[in-house]
């Protein structure tokens, strides 16, 4: 077939294209397992559709590129292939990566000679411009070391390659494609006997890549919290309740503190101004109260440079239902807002309150954060969906009686942390208030849990209060332990999920991330 004859276009992947792209992977891969399932390219394509590229003739893929975002830092050092890949090859994009990782090029055997594997190349190159990303990384099998493992070591092999003694099908055409090899990768991918297990780490620089500028207000990887253990007391004016809540803030900011966290209807003490003989109206005008409390504690957070998580207070929607509503206020002035989505019986007999529809991940300068009210940690559907987008702190604000109650959300928050390979931080109040309705006891052990793991204090607490002891509780969290421990831990709970068994999803409404929406 001459190159005239060709009619060669370039295009993104498809899902429909799955049974050419099987027929190809077998053909081509047939020594090392052939085609990957269609539930691995189907996850390929939603999450990283621009980074998947085929060349069709006629209608006809004859030419395949399959690539994912990964982070530089992390895949320009010694690597295996599997921490590319989760359970059933389930393959990890990184949407905040800052370099693209060539996880294959195939080309029909039948259409080689035509070099459409450096049309691929240049594709991804292109792509790796526009995206303005750092460089291109791949894992390089060296198929023909196997002809010459008992004359010489790995190492020597490619150097003969790069000096072309030797010939090498990849290597010797990553090398011709402007690639370096950076390293030599034992055990990459033990079952390509080929290759003896030995991969070559190869780069592409990308020399145009602009480093995103650096503001004050970056991201930090290193993050404090403070949280108050808060004592619930009798107070004779909403004044009052929110110089207490100044004095903590002020307090935990001069400890460098990015957040200040509260508990869960930290202000209800508040219903002991009004008649609380009917339940529903106490409660009522203490969500009165709300706006101002919400306005305040939004000054203090742009006041005192602190991101305050304000509890949570009871909200009257404009459906005229009430809500228990936790609010971020964020230090720029931003406010954020979560509402407890299951209701406790007592919620619903005394004080009518509804439960929320909408989940959310809210984006701050000290990570990716979640907030899920007291009772909504106890069901592990809420944080498995805030870890699907990359949530870093669980905070959860909680009010208790009892002891058992406490454990409840204690042993919860704790699993929460485990499964989901992330930081959760409980805020509960202390205290006994019997002149008001259903603030007669309070119970709680304020704390912060990690992931267990050896990056981690061994029973995987961070930090603890007194019980039932009004105080502030501190705790420094690391935000690159999290990444490790998710990559490369003793167990790696969110990687190896059986997602070809099972999914989550939410249902009947949408989504919300930040400023991103998507329908489910």
């Amino acid at each position: 077939m001459s190159l005239e004859e060709l009619h060669l276009n370039l295009r993104n992947l498809t899902p429909e294209d799955y049974p050419q792209l099987k027929r190809l992977m077998d053909a081509v891969y047939n020594d090392i397992g052939g085609a990957w399932s269609k539930l691995t390219i189907d996850k390929l394509i939603g999450e990283f559709a621009d980074g998947q590229i085929i060349i069709e003739d006629d209608g006809k893929i004859v030419g395949v590129a399959l690539t994912v975002l990964v982070d530089y830092d992390r895949f320009s050092n010694p690597h295996k292939y599997d921490e590319l890949i989760g359970h059933r090859e389930i393959i990890l994009n990184d949407a905040n990566g800052d370099a693209l990782y060539g996880l294959d090029v195939l080309i029909d055997p039948a259409y080689r000679g035509y070099r459409l594997g450096r049309r691929l190349y240049e594709a991804r190159k292109d792509l790796c411009r526009s995206m303005n990303l750092r460089a291109i990384l791949a894992g390089g099998r060296i198929p023909n070391y196997h002809q010459h493992a008992d004359e010489m070591p790995p190492a020597e092999y490619i150097d003969r390659v790069a000096r072309k003694e030797f010939y090498d099908p990849i290597l010797s055409f990553q090398l011709a494609n402007d690639f370096l090899v950076k390293r030599l990768l034992t055990k990459y991918l033990p079952e390509d006997e080929k290759s003896m297990g030995y991969a070559t780490l190869l780069e592409w620089n990308n020399i145009l890549y602009e480093p995103a500028s650096r503001i004050i207000e970056t991201r930090r990887t290193q993050v404090r919290v403070g949280a108050v253990q808060w004592q619930m007391r009798e107070f004779d004016s909403v004044e009052a309740v929110l110089q207490q809540v100044e004095f903590y803030v002020d307090a935990i900011s001069d400890y460098q503190s990015d957040f200040a966290v509260f508990p869960e209807l930290f202000n209800t003490p508040l219903m002991g101004l009004t008649d609380q003989t009917d339940q529903v109206a106490a409660i009522h005008f203490l969500a009165g109260f709300t706006e101002r409390f919400k306005t305040e504690i939004s000054r203090m957070a742009i006041s005192y440079n602190i991101n305050i998580v304000a509890g949570s207070m009871v909200e009257l929607g404009e459906d005229g239902k009430l809500y228990n509503v936790a609010y971020l206020c964020h230090r720029d002035g931003e406010i954020d807002r979560q509402a407890k989505l299951h209701i406790t019986p007592q919620e619903r007999r005394d004080w009518v309150v509804e439960g929320g529809d909408e989940l959310q991940v809210f984006e701050t300068d000290a990570g990716r954060v979640g907030m899920l009210i007291c009772y909504d940690v106890e069901f592990p559907e809420l944080p498995r969906l805030l870890a699907e987008q990359d949530m870093d702190i669980l905070i959860v604000p909680f009010w208790t009686d009892t002891k058992n109650s406490y454990l409840r959300v204690r042993h919860c928050a704790q699993a929460r942390a485990i499964e989901n390979e992330c930081y959760v931080v409980v805020c509960g109040s202390v205290g006994n208030v019997p002149s008001i309705e259903n603030l007669d006891i309070q119970y709680a052990q304020s704390s912060v849990f990690s992931p267990s793991d050896f990056a981690f204090p061994h029973d995987a607490v961070l930090s603890e209060t007194t019980p039932n002891t009004e105080m502030v509780m501190f705790s420094d969290l690391d935000l690159t332990k999290l990444k490790l421990v998710r990559s490369e831990g003793a167990v790696t709970n969110l990687k190896d999920r059986r997602l070809d068994l099972f999914d989550l999803r939410l249902r009947d409404w949408s989504w919300k991330s930040g400023a991103r929406q998507e329908e489910t």
